[in-house]
């Protein structure tokens, strides 16, 4: 049981890492709302309203939320539009208590409107920085490959990623339909990230099981797993990530959206937790589920009744899983002990 409502801490001021949140889909209905107008798009009702959203489970799955993700990807063409969303992103997140984002995006598919696939990645670091003096917000970028894409384009991406390391990209990903493509097609890009130090991210035990899961860590070797829920399928697997110290960024609303689980009281994040996962909460892309980062923390209370304690610990993993300088993360893990109440740990 949590504690009562009274006794409750204000989650907007727990400081937290978001660190799975896509590019288009961090955006908000009015901003996206701005950015149709000036493209010239038509939205459907499903992007604008809510409640248009709370469909049966039966109509839940990957194909209509890609569909709808492309009809609002078709807004961000310019590079005002490209700017505006990473701007958007970081003030959404700062007023939810966010101290880090690491925001991931597939340049690919907003480069015919900018001069190519280098001049959409650098508008975007150079906004992450930009935005991240504005709001306080420390921004990393994610590039992240395309699994409906060729895994030679992926290579291309990974050593594109590469370059750009000393400018703002944290880390290397791979995202997407999770049925498509053959994984270890990928192993190529990722090793070529990882032996330049960027850690990988890859998307994995989402849409399939356990056993794929297997399969991305054997042939990509993540850092931190986009999602990774049903590795609670296995529990032998789950043992041995936990051992190894992969992180799961776990999205309760997009599990529930996507038709991964029935309700949100299926979401496994009671047993991650209990198998001593490193679990990071985040949002993936709220554009779409109507659900920002702080109501991922609100869910985890309401839903799984978990305790302050218990949510101060979610904020201290996502703040360790991240991959920002020891020296940020030291000052807001100490912000979190603040927060909790208790003062921070004396130096060394």
């Amino acid at each position: 049981m949590g504690e009562p409502p009274s006794e409750r801490r204000d989650l907007r001021l727990l400081p937290k890492a978001h660190l799975h949140l896509h590019f288009t889909g961090s955006l908000d209905q009015p901003t996206l709302a701005e950015l149709a107008a000036e493209a010239g798009e038509k939205l459907t009702d499903e992007l604008l309203d809510p409640a248009a959203l709370a469909v049966p489970a039966t109509v839940r799955g990957w194909f209509r939320f890609q569909r709808l993700y492309d009809v609002a990807r078709r807004t961000v063409r310019s590079e005002h539009a490209m700017r505006r969303v990473v701007r958007q992103a970081a003030i959404n997140d700062a007023a939810e208590g966010s101290v880090r984002l690491e925001i991931q995006i597939d340049p690919t598919s907003y480069a015919p409107y900018v001069g190519g696939i280098i001049e959409a990645l650098e508008i975007v670091l150079d906004e992450a920085r930009t935005s991240s003096q504005v709001t306080g917000v420390s921004i990393g970028v994610i590039v992240a490959a395309s699994r409906i894409r060729h895994p030679m384009e992926a290579r291309s991406l990974a050593r594109l990623a590469v370059k750009h390391i000393d400018d703002g990209v944290v880390g290397f990903g791979l995202s997407n339909d999770e049925w498509s493509g053959s994984t270890p097609e990928w192993e190529g890009a990722f090793r070529i990230a990882r032996n330049a130090g960027l850690p990988g991210v890859p998307h994995g035990g989402e849409l399939r099981g356990a056993d794929h899961v297997r399969q991305v860590v054997a042939a990509l070797h993540p850092a931190r797993l986009g999602h990774g829920v049903r590795t609670t399928e296995d529990p032998q697997l789950l043992e041995e990530l936990v051992k190894a110290g992969i992180a799961f960024e776990v999205c309760p609303s997009s599990n529930v959206q996507l038709g991964v689980f029935p309700a949100l009281e299926d979401v496994p994040l009671p047993q991650l937790i209990a198998a001593g996962a490193t679990v990071v909460l985040g949002a993936d892309d709220p554009l779409l589920f109507h659900a920002r980062l702080l109501a991922q923390y609100e869910l985890a209370r309401e839903v799984f009744a978990l305790t302050d304690p218990q949510l101060a610990a979610l904020a201290r993993s996502s703040i360790r899983a991240s991959f920002a300088s020891d020296s940020d993360k030291a000052g807001w893990l100490a912000d979190v002990d603040t927060w909790f109440g208790k003062p921070p740990a004396p130096p060394h």
